[in-house]
């Protein structure tokens, strides 16, 4: 049954546009806001379920707009271990609290940023080869994405230190999330949680969607690269907190 609350409307409108905007034009990092928004007015299951047709439709739009900008070398980088990632989310659905997995992404979100607005150099390179580590971070992505649609931070610790052009990197995120996402679709139908209600009110909210995604894209022509990656890094910060904040849940 589609909500008849105003309320829920109040809420899940405006937490359905800052995805689009955050998907269309800042490497999506504030996206996962919609999910703790949604779920002031109802259960965190029941919005994430609501939120994925929702987050596909947006990233149709931003697919389009970003099709010939993204780096296609490094999204078949990257994944096979989101697939891994989202395969094992499938199979700990019923085991795995999300909360633990939360404080840790918000503490390392947190601490990533700072490091980096700090003005204080951070090498590309590891111990770790380029496809483990690749492999590593996309895999966490692809995991978290699939437990709280909140795959944004692994994914932007890989990235931000290459320092990429701002319009590939949202252009290759774009492309991640969007096969990601669709790729969800399929355990999410198997664990019974796409009924006819959460399909029929997500379809109420969809159009909001490619609405904000290119009011993202408006604003990503607008503002410089240094800027941006401000932006971008404030946004982590800002999801750390939020992330942080769900798993008090746990305490």
């Amino acid at each position: 049954m589609i909500p008849q609350d105003p309320l829920f409307y109040w809420i899940a409108i405006p937490a359905v546009l800052i995805t689009g905007i955050s998907k269309g034009g800042f490497a999506g990092g504030l996206s996962m806001v919609s999910i703790p928004l949604m779920a002031l007015v109802m259960p965190v299951s029941q919005a994430a379920a609501i939120m994925l047709p929702i987050l596909c439709t947006a990233d149709l739009f931003g697919w389009w707009s970003y099709r010939k900008s993204f780096d296609k070398k490094l999204l078949l980088q990257l994944m096979p271990g989101a697939i891994v990632g989202i395969a094992v989310g499938t199979m700990l659905f019923s085991h795995l609290d999300g909360h633990w997995l939360e404080l840790l992404l918000g503490i390392m979100s947190i601490l990533f940023a700072i490091h980096r607005m700090s003005g204080m150099a951070i090498s590309d390179k590891s111990w770790m080869p380029e496809w483990l580590r690749a492999g590593w971070w996309s895999g966490l992505s692809g995991l978290t994405s699939f437990v709280a649609h909140a795959g944004g931070p692994p994914l932007m610790i890989y990235l931000f230190p290459k320092q990429m052009n701002r319009t590939m990197l949202v252009a290759t995120m774009t492309f991640f999330f969007s096969s990601v996402n669709y790729i969800k679709l399929i355990p999410y139908a198997w664990l019974g949680q796409l009924d006819m209600s959460n399909l029929s009110t997500a379809l109420v909210l969809a159009p909001f969607a490619p609405l904000g995604v290119y009011l993202g894209i408006w604003l990503h022509h607008r503002i410089n690269e240094k800027l941006f990656y401000q932006l971008s890094y404030i946004f982590l910060i800002l999801t750390g907190m939020k992330l942080i904040w769900d798993s008090g849940k746990l305490f």
